[in-house]
């Protein structure tokens, strides 16, 4: 199945996965949990425990929704995960295509030099690298 990975600092990526829990899991780095922040047939899967994990801060769904740690995008079939549309995978593509940084005065889009630079600067860098 084809899915949209999201990574905190790096732009989105396409990727081909058997689709197995194992394989997600191994992706967000733990524990699953899906969204379904979208009127699309799109999913988001990340990590359950990204905060209490002090996973990275990656990006800001919506108003109400923020993914600490790698994520990725899917289609939806009717029971199960699925590919990823082309349309949805550009879509998204581009909706997520910048990283964010998360600061007590809001959410930033940076470049990803910009965002290594300031991890490297901050010593966070290694942690998730």
């Amino acid at each position: 199945m084809k899915i949209l990975v999201v990574e905190p600092g790096k732009h989105p990526y396409e990727k081909e996965i058997e689709g197995t829990l194992k394989e997600m899991q191994k992706i967000v780095g733990g524990r699953i949990q899906a969204l379904y922040p979208f009127r699309d047939k799109a999913g988001v899967v990340c990590n359950d425990e990204g905060i209490s994990l002090q996973m990275p801060f990656n990006r800001k769904i919506d108003e109400e929704c923020y993914i600490f740690g790698t994520f990725f995008l899917c289609g939806l079939g009717l029971e199960d995960f699925t590919s990823l549309p082309e349309n949805l995978m550009e879509k998204y593509r581009k909706r997520f295509y910048s990283p964010q940084i998360y600061t007590a005065s809001g959410v930033y889009n940076l470049p990803p030099e910009r965002y290594r630079l300031l991890m490297m600067k901050l010593g966070r860098l290694e942690e998730w690298a």
